[in-house]
């Protein structure tokens, strides 16, 4: 078992989809709510979030962006303004390597999670944040999780647990 240290620094939901289903059309102009804290259901997601319920064992019922890229793209692409919020990813966290958490379980604050997949960003990137942001991302666009445990998450340092010899189905 691995112990770190992590900040939340950032917690998002967003009742509606911006761009999935919308291939071909306009980008939906839907919220994205900034909270202090989101509850966690297992297999479900995160309450108010869109991808709540969304479908039986959905690789992406929570989803983190690291806040330290979030600061490189604002300075590399002079975007000095840029909220965290522009990726639509729930969790934004500092101190962490996302990628070495996929395929492994962890928890934190008591919520275990499953780390499933890098959130591969899509062209859709370009338009929300600006281009060459879908390139830039790539191999480090965040992380997709099942949710294995009910709990909530707040903002502020919180201790991540690797649970070790863990093997969650991808």
């Amino acid at each position: 078992m691995s112990v770190f240290q992590v900040e939340i620094s950032n917690l998002f939901i967003s009742y509606g989809h911006d761009f999935r289903g919308h291939h071909g059309m306009p980008r939906g102009n839907h919220p994205v709510d900034s909270v202090e804290s989101i509850d966690c259901v297992q297999g479900l997601g995160i309450k108010g979030d869109r991808y709540f319920n969304y479908k039986e064992d959905f690789k992406g019922q929570i989803t983190f962006f690291d806040s330290s890229l979030h600061i490189e793209i604002k300075e590399k692409f002079h975007h000095p303004d840029l909220c965290p919020s522009a990726f639509r990813r729930n969790v934004i966290v500092k101190g962490l390597d996302l990628n070495s958490l996929i395929g492994k379980e962890f928890s934190i604050n008591g919520v275990r999670l499953s780390g499933s997949e890098e959130c591969k960003p899509c062209y859709w990137m370009d338009e929300a944040v600006g281009k060459g942001i879908e390139d830039f991302l790539k191999g480090r666009g965040g992380l997709r999780c099942r949710i294995l445990s009910n709990g909530s998450l707040s903002l502020g340092r919180q201790m991540l647990t690797v649970h070790e010899g863990t093997d969650p189905k991808q």
